[in-house]
């Protein structure tokens, strides 16, 4: 086949790079992107579902619902893609999942309700689920897992802090909400020209005979776990950064000014870790990660200073990212068939969903001075877990 994927009849192409198959750069690199373009909505959803906000369209509590329910629908159908889907054919339905996507970011300019608005974005992040799966797929048939994550994680900062910036100062304001849901559908019509550098399959992932290893044991749950209680840290405490500034004296404008930088501090950490992961173990990059975002956490917690405010800021940014890749690592470690590695975004999207709501239950009014100390306890749990994990590892090395 010309663009180097695996053809249904023939034996898989071995190299040092794939499992299965042998795609090329640009066809691995366009597969990252689609899902790359999925997970856009997750960088801009303050400013477009904000803009909803500004206009009446959506109060405060529709907000949060429909947020969290796109979010999690995202996770949800990243899982089920990436588990039940075929994955031949792969430009053809690339380029279907672009044009529904597109359709539906159109289609909030008649969403004349905020029941409307919540079903369009329902549907949306089925769609944009399925296309993360594209790039997980990927992702699981390297022999480089965890740099192919880094990079993945590397293109979907940059591509959502560009988009950021240009519908914050020049798309919404001059053309409101409606204007910013075309925007990203756009870029998703635009994308279908990437969709036809995918490779046309992936082919199948090799079979581990008499494996004890698959989705439903100790070590993969653990595992799992262990990633969606941290990345209910992270958002949770990232969320409400606004009223935690406000709270010693850090205006709205700094905190946002300094979320800009952190976005862009995410792609210097993606890409710090696509290259120190080949030296550097999965378990000392965890627990390095953990230990870093407890400080975080308890410096935000203490009222800091505006400098120690902004540093732990920054470092919640740089964890948040470089620590993805070595739990990509972490679930190749729990389970050889890489079915895990499958789950990895539908574990980080549903502890992101549910970390903000968790966290409201620790917010009085307009004090979330007690979040910190929720994220705190999340990072514990998790760092918990991952220990229960390293000794369910252990245990399956010493049978």
């Amino acid at each position: 086949m010309a663009d180097g994927s695996s053809t249904a009849g023939s034996a898989p192409v071995q190299n040092k790079d794939w499992l299965v198959g042998n795609p090329s750069g640009a066809g691995a690199a366009a597969a990252l992107w689609i899902g790359s373009a999925g997970l856009l909505i997750l960088g801009v959803i303050p400013i477009l579902y904000g803009a909803l906000h500004a206009e009446s369209r959506i109060n405060l509590a529709e907000l949060g619902v429909i947020a969290t329910v796109e979010t999690l629908l995202i996770g949800v159908s990243s899982a089920v893609a990436a588990m039940l889907f075929s994955v031949r054919h792969l430009r053809l339905k690339c380029t279907i999942l672009l044009v529904a996507l597109a359709a539906l970011d159109a289609a909030i300019s008649v969403a004349g309700s905020p029941n409307l608005i919540l079903i369009d974005r329902a549907l949306a992040g089925l769609v944009e689920g399925a296309m993360v799966a594209v790039s997980i797929e990927l992702i699981a048939r390297s022999r480089h897992a965890e740099r192919l994550g880094g990079f993945f994680l590397a293109m979907q900062a940059l591509a959502q802090g560009l988009l950021a910036l240009g519908l914050a100062w020049w798309v919404v304001p001059g053309m409101g909400a409606n204007g910013g849901f075309l925007a990203l559908g756009v870029v998703s019509l635009v994308s279908i020209g990437v969709a036809l550098l995918v490779p046309t399959e992936y082919g199948e992932m090799p079979k581990q005979s008499a494996s004890m290893d698959g989705v439903f044991t100790a070590r993969s749950i653990l595992a799992l776990l262990m990633i969606f209680l941290f990345f209910m840290f992270v958002v949770a405490v990232w969320t409400f950064l606004e009223p935690l500034g406000g709270k010693v004296g850090i205006d709205a404008q700094t905190v946002g000014v300094l979320v800009s930088v952190g976005l862009f501090v995410q792609v210097a950490a993606s890409l710090a870790a696509a290259w120190l992961e080949a030296y550097l173990d999965y378990r000392l990059g965890i627990l390095g990660c953990g230990v870093v975002g407890l400080i975080a956490a308890a410096i935000l917690g203490a009222s800091p200073t505006l400098l120690m405010f902004c540093v732990a800021v920054l470092a919640i940014s740089f964890v948040w990212m470089f620590i993805v890749p070595f739990m990509i690592g972490m679930t190749l470690a729990a389970d050889s068939t890489r079915n895990t590695c499958l789950l990895v975004p539908a574990a980080q999207l549903l502890g992101a969903a549910f970390g903000p709501l968790a966290a409201t239950a620790f917010v009085e009014g307009e004090n979330a001075s007690a979040v910190p100390l929720f994220g705190i306890a999340m990072t514990v749990l998790s760092l918990a877990l991952f220990g229960l994990f390293l000794i369910a590892v252990r245990r399956r090395g010493a049978a």
